[in-house]
């Protein structure tokens, strides 16, 4: 098997990545171990939901990172069971959901007390409308047809519209600076989907479409997801998946774990107007928010 230099050097660079990540996890998990004495239980418990969800997220975009597959293609960098498409687009939907549900929970825990409060509207249908898009990405996957692909992606587009809608809706003062931070973070996400991810997506399909492309059908999918998988090291085959693999695997676990550093305003303000000492405890784990 031949192999790219460049590939070589990706592949390295993932370890790192996932090796770094994985470390930032485990220290955030000791701080709020050890900050949990001195906060309020709703505060507490909230933290220990998200770094939860944030395992979740974390270790999950090890493990894709580690064996990179490209779903569609069935292609890989790894000859292991653990490169089937199968496996590793299970536990890309676990991680994925997680990572909505910590926007959730942000959101559902910072809403005001109406029922129709956007945020917390918001953070009731994220999770149900992340589902739909992982739906759409296993029928990419079983069906080998891109569609599906840039369906995914368009519901990841929206739903980041949302968050930042909600995120506006709700956060003043004391927390503006997260919010504007957060709206920054994810308009630059939206654009890059708007004008690389579902582009490229769409592309692929029309395509496969102009080229006659036979798709599979649900049983001879799910053989082909089970047990099909091309071992390639060549730079061609990966040069478009590499960019987004590499923002999502950095940028993607690292807002996951600020969030874990993060809590809606009120828990904050609710702790610190219980005594001096709670207070020092959120100074420091909340400064970024």
């Amino acid at each position: 098997m031949t192999e790219s230099p460049a590939i070589v050097a990706w592949i390295w660079f993932l370890r790192a990545i996932s090796v770094f990540n994985v470390a930032v996890w485990l220290q955030t998990a000791v701080i709020v171990r050890r900050e949990a004495p001195m906060q309020g239980p709703d505060l507490r418990g909230y933290r220990r939901r998200q770094l939860s969800l944030a395992a979740l997220f974390v270790f999950g975009c090890a493990f894709r990172a580690i064996w990179p597959r490209a779903d569609v293609q069935r292609i890989c960098l790894f000859d292991t069971w653990l490169s089937f498409v199968v496996v590793g687009r299970a536990v890309a939907t676990i991680a994925e959901l997680a990572f909505m549900s910590q926007w959730a929970l942000l959101l559902g825990e910072s809403a005001g007390p109406g029922q129709r409060d956007v945020a917390r509207v918001v953070s009731r249908i994220l999770v149900p409308i992340i589902g739909l898009a992982e739906v759409s990405s296993w029928y990419a996957v079983v069906s080998t047809n891109f569609l599906g692909n840039g369906i995914e992606q368009s519901i990841w587009t929206f739903s980041s519209a949302l968050v930042v809608v909600a995120l506006l809706s709700r956060e003043r003062g004391a927390r503006q600076r997260f919010a504007g931070i957060a709206t920054a973070l994810i308009g630059a996400y939206i654009v890059f989907m708007s004008t690389v991810d579902v582009p490229m997506y769409l592309r692929r399909w029309q395509f496969d479409e102009q080229a006659g492309h036979p798709y599979l059908s649900f049983i001879d999918g799910i053989r082909d997801v089970s047990f099909r998988r091309v071992v390639t090291r060549d730079w061609a085959p990966w040069r478009h998946e590499i960019p987004w693999m590499s923002l999502y695997f950095r940028a993607g676990v690292w807002v996951s774990l600020w969030l874990v550093r993060t809590a809606p305003a009120k828990k904050t303000l609710s702790v610190a107007r219980g005594s001096v000492r709670q207070d020092r405890g959120l100074t420091a784990p909340l400064r970024a928010g």
